[in-house]
């Protein structure tokens, strides 16, 4: 009977679960960390270290998460959790945006309330009620994520010290002139009945009617047209418009001076004005086969002459503008100041009045003559009948244009002028585009986009037609209408906002407010408040002051911001422009952005589609470890992919790190570091050999988490456990492990090996894995200076230039390794020509050349065992077998191995047998069981 010797074999033993069960156990962790207080005591550890500050740009408290909001939270957390484990003392306060108009339409859809119906008083409650709770909802769904921070203290643009801070940036801001009330056309919804800033404003794809309408020439100023065409009874200047219901609102015609401009006269007799480079176009747009150029006449030619408006009781004048252009249309521009910024302003320049025919609501007014009444996009229709049954249309186009939408509700919006509160962004551009030439960009060309913005945007409308925000500290004279704002009022209303909040400004009259020796130039001393309230882009524009000036007592500008590459117009440009203007300097170092979320065909996802993924899905089915993976997995500056079968395979990479982490585990049973660790100088060469490849993973993934790059963290980490370590190094200490002499220096110098790897491992993979690292750091053994409550306290590794080997070392290392792979293939082939079944069956003969032999003979180190067969042996000169793929000449052949299979190491050997005691077993087995 043969005796069993698998008590004898030192086989793995370990705890540590195969599967992870992820979705079940990271709630586990999260409890632990909470009741250990894991932030702050992260925060005691890193006291008195460098300081570090990544300031959160807050998202609205309006719903649940979105993939979008886990993929920028979880790349903060990244930042965070590393530059703590590298000598920084990096705090992470959360924030969110609470005012404004997406909290206020989910208010009114939450608790079903009528807008016009409730009071002030009861829908701003209503409105804090409901961003409380998101908040709240939204908090947990974040550190379900993992993501570690400061989660009691978030900060939130409602509270009062943010609100009093918000109003002093305005007031400084108003007291060095950049704060000003101007008529001005803005971007406007309807739907919304509010103002909107070039940020919220985004670009869709929609039909339209392009239309050509003719304008009849009543004053062509002294002849000038007349002298060329006999008389202005048929001459029209032709104007080109997608939006018919602007029509209402012309009031010009706009040409360029500098253009020269055609009288073109058609089969129907009728004499058409018209750019010289776009009579072609237009003549194609009308269906005109034929026509004749009578005469040519340059733009400033035209100015001040005098046109018939085709449907409304009025004149159109010629003006001159630079704005006109020849991209598309007829060089004739319809202008209607009510309705646009180039508009209204060549119409100021000749002192014409403005007529705005659309309310807030949308709703044509009395300007609009016949049409009013109407919303204004149910005009156009009547309108086009009206200028086909007058003859004033020339032609028309069905096209495709894209035309602005409000990004919160996601309607069209209008161009509409009204008066407003603006910040003139003239006045600080200079200065922001200086100050964008300082701070570092990832990526790179963030720097221009942010500059281009800056440079090309008009002036910041900054007031809105909501109750749901921090008002604007303004008063106004009841008598000659003038506002009153100096540092007196500032402070009054800051102080009262920080004691009271900013409902006081509503529940207050402004006699309640002001002290009653305040007066007005005018001597007046009654005082109306201002009904508008800030922009919310304001609000978090003024958190760099708020949350880290004063509430944390940090250091400005902060080292990074990061966010989608949404925000060069949004939070990004409000953050900078209010801190250049108070402060002279920008409020960060580095910006960088991430990409938008699409599916595998790279198509934007959404509901409709039917392509969204939402965060609680994935955490469901896979855990929070293994969205983390998603976001470290690939670039994050491009547009991220994510899809089921994604996910799939990302589990499939997750399990690989996993159970190399297991593996090493389960071998270091019997292992403690602080006794049974092997000093580098009597480790064999291949445990070296390890540590070295270890050593150059710790540099580039140190540099990976300098440089914000995660993807080449997490692959350089997966190439290493799955390259390095399972398809080599692992499987060739295999033996060593499982049937050396258990104390033995050979087996304790591939567990001392092994354990460093797994301590570096562990706290390298830490940021990105948080739940895995710290599981894996719990299960393991450790050293005195290790601290055992959570792998996030402790350093991450650095290299050492001790455990790299020599430029020749590493040359012969990656000489051998690709000889295994040479013998590798031979051992395939074999076994599919069932020469051999296992490797272990296996002898190796291999012929080279002289200096190929000498090079394998001569390497130091056991080939069989490194190829994991019984034997192997190198010759010189030629011989049958599998050509090499690395060594020219060199050929591999394989043969059944002499000898007996030990029953213990299963390595076939002719010294089976030779112990009497131990038949069974080879020399080397005999020894170590004795």
């Amino acid at each position: 009977m043969q005796q069993d010797y698998n008590n004898t074999i030192n086989l793995p033993k370990t705890e540590f679960p195969m599967r992870a069960g992820l979705p079940k156990r990271e709630p586990g962790f999260l409890e632990q960390w909470e009741q250990e207080d894991l932030y702050h005591e992260l925060m005691k550890k890193n006291e008195g270290k460098p300081l570090f500050v990544l300031h959160d740009g807050p998202p609205y408290a309006n719903g649940n998460l979105h993939m979008g909001h886990a993929l920028n939270k979880i790349l903060k957390d990244f930042i965070v959790r590393s530059r703590n484990m590298m000598g920084y003392c990096a705090p992470y306060v959360p924030g969110w945006d609470t005012h404004g108009l997406p909290i206020e339409r989910q208010a009114i859809k939450a608790y079903g309330m009528d807008r016009d119906k409730v009071s002030t008083a009861e829908f701003r409650s209503k409105c804090e009620e409901f961003a409380h709770k998101h908040v709240d909802t939204q908090r947990t769904q974040f550190k379900r994520l993992g993501v570690v921070g400061d989660w009691e203290r978030p900060y939130l643009t409602l509270t009062h010290d943010f609100e009093a801070t918000q109003i002093e940036i305005f007031g400084e801001m108003a007291k060095k002139g950049y704060i000003y009330k101007g008529m001005k056309p803005v971007y406007w919804c309807p739907h919304d009945e509010t103002a909107l800033a070039e940020a919220e404003i985004e670009y869709q794809d929609e039909p339209c009617s392009s239309i050509y309408v003719k304008f009849h020439v009543t004053d062509d100023k002294g002849g000038k047209i007349a002298a060329i065409t006999g008389s202005l009874d048929h001459v029209y200047f032709v104007i080109w418009t997608t939006t018919t219901w602007t029509l209402p609102g012309n009031l010009a015609i706009s040409v360029n001076p500098a253009y020269e401009y055609d009288l073109v006269k058609v089969p129907s007799g009728e004499v058409y004005v018209l750019a010289k480079e776009l009579v072609n176009a237009v003549m194609q747009a009308a269906k005109i086969d034929t026509w004749e150029v009578l005469g040519t006449l340059f733009g400033s030619d035209l100015e001040l002459m005098r046109t018939k408006h085709p449907i409304m009781d009025r004149e159109s004048v010629v003006i001159c503008g630079d704005h006109v252009t020849l991209d598309a249309g007829t060089g004739c521009v319809h202008t209607a100041p009510g309705f646009g910024a180039d508009d209204f302003i060549v119409c100021q320049k000749y002192d014409i009045p403005i007529i705005v025919p659309v309310d807030g609501k949308g709703m044509t007014t009395e300007d609009a003559g016949k049409y009013a009444g109407m919303y204004y996009e149910k005009s156009t229709p009547v309108i086009l009948e009206d200028l086909k049954s007058c003859g004033a249309l020339l032609a028309i186009e069905e096209i495709v244009h894209s035309y602005p939408h409000c990004w919160r509700c996601k309607n069209p919006i209008i161009f509409r002028t009204t008066e407003q509160w603006f910040c003139s962004v003239d006045a600080l551009k200079d200065e922001a585009v200086k100050a964008c030439g300082d701070i570092q960009w990832l990526p790179k060309w963030g720097q221009e986009r942010m500059t281009s913005m800056i440079q090309e945007r008009s002036d910041w409308c900054i007031s809105r037609q909501r109750v749901w925000g921090v008002p604007i500290p303004i008063f106004t004279c009841k008598k000659c209408g003038k506002p009153l704002v100096n540092e007196q009022t500032i402070q009054i209303v800051a102080d009262l906002f920080r004691e009271k909040g900013s409902n006081a400004w509503f529940d207050l009259s402004a006699e309640e407010i002001l002290p009653a020796d305040i007066k007005c130039e005018c001597g007046c001393s009654a005082f109306e408040k201002e009904t508008d309230t800030m922009d919310v882009w304001f609000d978090s524009g003024s958190s760099w002051r708020a949350v880290i000036a004063n509430r944390e007592q940090q250091p400005i500008p902060v080292d990074v911001y990061l966010e989608g590459n949404d925000q060069y117009r949004g939070w990004f440009q409000s953050s900078m422009l209010t801190s250049i203007a108070t402060q002279g300097k920008a409020p960060y170092k580095t910006v960088i952005t991430h990409g938008m979320i699409v599916d595998e065909e790279r198509q934007k996802m959404s509901k409709s589609l039917g392509n969204g993924i939402a965060p609680d899905d994935i955490l469901n089915q896979y855990g929070a470890d293994v969205m983390r993976l998603w976001v470290a997995s690939s670039d994050y500056r491009q547009d991220m992919r994510i899809s089921k079968d994604m996910l799939k395979h990302l589990s499939q990479n997750y399990l690989k790190i996993r159970n190399t982490a297991r593996y090493i585990l389960g071998n270091l049973f019997d292992f403690d570091p602080k006794t049974d660790m092997v000093c580098y100088a009597d480790m064999p060469e291949l445990d070296r050999w390890a540590l070295m490849k270890l050593n150059d993973l710790v540099e580039k993934v140190r540099e990976g988490y300098d440089t914000y790059e995660f993807h080449t963290v997490f692959h350089a980490i997966h190439n290493f456990c799955v390259v390095d370590m399972s398809n080599f190094y692992l499987d060739v200490i295999k033996d060593r492990l499982y049937c050396d002499d258990t104390t033995g220096l050979s087996r304790r110098s591939a567990q001392s090996a092994m354990y460093q790897i797994l301590s570096a491992l562990v706290r390298m993979l830490s940021p990105i894995l948080c739940f895995t690292a710290d599981e894996i750091w719990k299960a393991m053994p450790h050293v005195a200076v290790d601290d055992v409550r959570n792998v996030a306290y402790n350093d991450m590794p650095a290299a050492d230039e001790a455990l790299s080997l020599s430029a020749e070392e590493r040359e012969k290392w990656s000489k051998l390794t690709a000889f295994r792979d040479d013998v590798n293939k031979a051992l395939e082939g074999a076994r599919a020509a069932k020469t051999i079944g296992k490797p272990l069956e296996a002898c190796v003969t291999v012929y080279a050349d002289d200096a190929a032999a000498a090079f394998l003979n001569s390497c130091g180190q056991d080939l069989a065992d490194l190829c994991i067969v019984s034997e192997l042996e190198v010759l010189s000169g030629a011989g049958e077998g599998m050509d090499s793929e690395y060594f020219p000449g060199l050929t591999i052949a394989v043969s059944r191995a002499a000898g007996e299979k030990c029953l213990r190491c299963w390595k076939q050997s002719k010294s089976v047998g030779m112990d009497a005691k131990h038949s069974g077993l080879c020399a080397r087995c005999a020894q170590v069981v004795g």
